[in-house]
């Protein structure tokens, strides 16, 4: 009787806490939501943010806020929000670079990609495109990757590129050129993608793997655009080949956008969110901003989680044929 009494008593304590977590996503949300972004103004991330905030704002009644934490390749953002109640109210917005690269490169990270976060959605898919700044002396003569890289088979240690960090997806696309080509280019990280493409504009650095955002500077002529790093073109950019197709045939690098909460979020939380995300990037307003920042992709929490469990073993191999590392 003591066990069939003890039997009853946990089921009706799992039965109550299904209830109220039922109840509390009934009511979610009904404060505002911070979505923390660890890059600056201006980049890709915080425009998805800014974008998706606005539609869940509409959807959701409640006010969707982007909290930018810049720094530490958006180690910072990721950290405030791992450590956040999992209330649903403290949401992270971050591109793969801070949940698939982060935790293969520093040892005091302070946050699990898998065990600390409960993944809502991806957003965006995004290519970068190699760029540089024809009005800069040192890069004026180049028109294409094959110059680029000559240069840097000329004048080793000499080529610079910038990216939103150490260990940020823009680093290993360099340096996986750099490996590729048998060159030896030298890394300079900036505190995001906005910071390093103004110093591509004024001829700090040879070239960067930029964000689409840069998209109308290359229309205007201020920056050249020699390369996609996907396998496919941009279609905004049609006239301009990947890196694959200039002779590096497995070269086939971009990133995500998505949305985390902290882990032990309540399930049905994740799972709404999830849900008025999808409907949100459904929008024909919407898609269409979202679309200048990259391709449209939404996912399940499950599907999110095993592309993350994924990319950790893809650029774990990437990184250790780059032999790249991180002095801390």
């Amino acid at each position: 009787m003591r066990f069939f009494g003890k039997v009853v008593a946990s089921s009706a304590l799992a039965a109550l806490a299904a209830t109220s977590s039922l109840v509390y996503a009934s009511d979610y949300p009904n404060q505002p939501v911070k979505l923390v972004v660890g890059f600056s103004p201006g980049s890709t991330i915080d425009t998805v943010a800014r974008i998706i905030g606005e539609g869940l704002t509409k959807r959701m009644g409640a006010t969707f806020v982007v909290d930018n934490k810049t720094g530490a390749n958006g180690m910072i953002a990721a950290r405030t929000v791992a450590q956040a109640n999992p209330d649903g109210y403290t949401l992270l917005v971050s591109n793969s670079s801070s949940i698939t690269v982060n935790p293969l490169l520093y040892s005091d990270l302070q946050y699990h990609p898998l065990k600390d976060f409960a993944p809502i959605s991806t957003v965006v898919s995004v290519p970068f495109v190699l760029a540089i700044n024809p009005e800069n002396p040192n890069t004026a003569s180049i028109s294409s990757l094959k110059d680029l890289v000559d240069l840097a088979a000329k004048e080793p240690g000499h080529v610079t590129y910038g990216s939103a960090g150490n260990g940020n997806l823009m680093h290993l696309a360099g340096a996986q050129l750099a490996a590729m080509s048998n060159t030896d280019m030298v890394h300079v990280p900036y505190r995001g993608a906005a910071p390093m493409e103004a110093a591509l504009l004024a001829g700090d650095i040879y070239y960067g793997f930029d964000t689409l955002s840069g998209v109308p500077l290359m229309k205007s002529g201020k920056l050249k655009p020699l390369a996609i790093s996907a396998k496919e073109r941009w279609r905004d950019l049609p006239d301009v080949p990947t890196v694959a197709e200039q002779g590096y045939a497995d070269f086939d690098i971009s990133f995500w956008v998505g949305t985390f909460a902290p882990d032990g979020t309540p399930k049905e939380v994740v799972d709404r969110l999830n849900q008025e995300i999808a409907a949100v990037a459904r929008d024909p307003e919407i898609q269409k901003k979202l679309m200048a920042q990259g391709n449209v992709l939404t996912q399940s929490p499950e599907e999110f989680y095993k592309k993350i469990d994924s990319e950790l073993q893809q650029n774990g191999d990437l990184i250790k044929r780059a032999k790249i590392t991180i002095n801390q």
